[in-house]
């Protein structure tokens, strides 16, 4: 399964949001230094997805805002009902 994600870096709390339309948000804390935010999406989505964290993997957008995110051992139904629990 492949997700687009839109990232804040540096924002005030780690979080994981889906809007009505399905667009996700994740900001996680970390700035993006050196990879230090991609490494935060990447472990805030695997805990929320519960995965292991080389089960996330970011595909298209390492420098960018808007990520494309693959988890190959979920189906759509699923990640979507993970990513809506709190």
């Amino acid at each position: 399964m492949e997700l687009e994600i839109k990232v804040q870096p540096k924002a005030k709390r780690n979080a994981i949001e889906v809007s009505g339309a399905g667009d996700v948000t994740v900001r996680v804390t970390a700035a993006p230094d050196n990879g230090k935010a991609n490494d935060a999406v990447i472990s805030l989505l695997a805990k929320r997805l519960r995965l292991p964290k080389g089960g996330v993997e970011i595909v298209r957008g390492h420098r960018s805002r808007k990520k494309l995110v693959r988890m190959p051992d979920l189906t759509r139904s699923q990640l979507m009902e993970r990513l809506a629990e709190t």
